[in-house]
């Protein structure tokens, strides 16, 4: 029988990262290696003050390491500028947050528009494909302020869809939702990794929602354990 060899898409290693704060310097990632392959859905968990966040925030390009390499597949974003690391973004990355960070003035289909006129080019047929897909097309002209949590956060995951990323990153996705809208936010992104072989990384410190994961990553102190 043949076997499919896994190809690593996010490869970290020895990353490390320090904050500072009149000249005193605050460590927070101690040496992180860590390899991610296609595909995989993966949690990163840990308890406050771990480092999860600032990881999340180097993997998604929001912020670089003091030290360290950082492969996405076979490019080293660890020591690319800031245009270079926003071009990544917009092309192979996509993001889910907790407070959902949607443009509370714009409607459903303009919020998931957003991404793709960054790049250049605003495609609203998409845009409206997604929601659909995802059960909104009834809410496409809606407002935040008119949609519930999960509503909201269904329109933060189309966003997150919007430019065809190899990579979804979800923030504590279920943090500000209910015991039922979360169960439906997270069977969306698990169908989204078998279905569409989206790599999932999910950062949370929910046992129920790390449980739809394949694989979790614990962090204490910086390092994982």
């Amino acid at each position: 029988m043949r076997t499919t060899k896994k190809k690593p898409l996010i490869t970290l290693k020895k990353i490390t990262k320090s904050y500072y704060l009149s000249n005193q310097e605050f460590p927070i990632l101690h040496g992180i290696d860590l390899i991610i392959n296609r595909g995989e859905f993966v949690c990163l968990m840990g308890p406050s003050g771990s480092g999860k966040s600032t990881l999340m925030n180097i993997i998604g390009c929001l912020d670089t390491p003091n030290s360290g390499e950082y492969y996405l597949d076979k490019d080293d974003v660890a020591n690319f500028n800031k245009d270079q690391l926003a071009d990544v973004r917009n092309k192979y990355l996509g993001f889910v947050f907790q407070n959902f960070n949607l443009l509370p003035r714009q409607s459903a289909l303009k919020n998931v528009s957003l991404p793709s006129f960054y790049a250049g080019e605003e495609k609203s047929g998409r845009a409206k494909e997604l929601l659909e897909k995802l059960g909104l097309g009834d809410r496409i002209n809606n407002k935040p302020s008119e949609m519930s949590g999960g509503q909201r956060q269904r329109v933060a995951i189309a966003r997150s869809l919007m430019n065809d990323p190899d990579i979804i990153l979800a923030d504590e996705p279920t943090g500000n939702l209910d015991s039922k809208s979360a169960k439906e936010v997270m069977e969306i992104l698990s169908k989204l990794n078998k279905e569409e072989n989206k790599t999932i990384l999910l950062v949370t410190h929910d046992d129920f929602t790390a449980s739809f994961a394949k694989r979790i990553v614990n962090l204490k102190d910086g390092k994982i354990v």
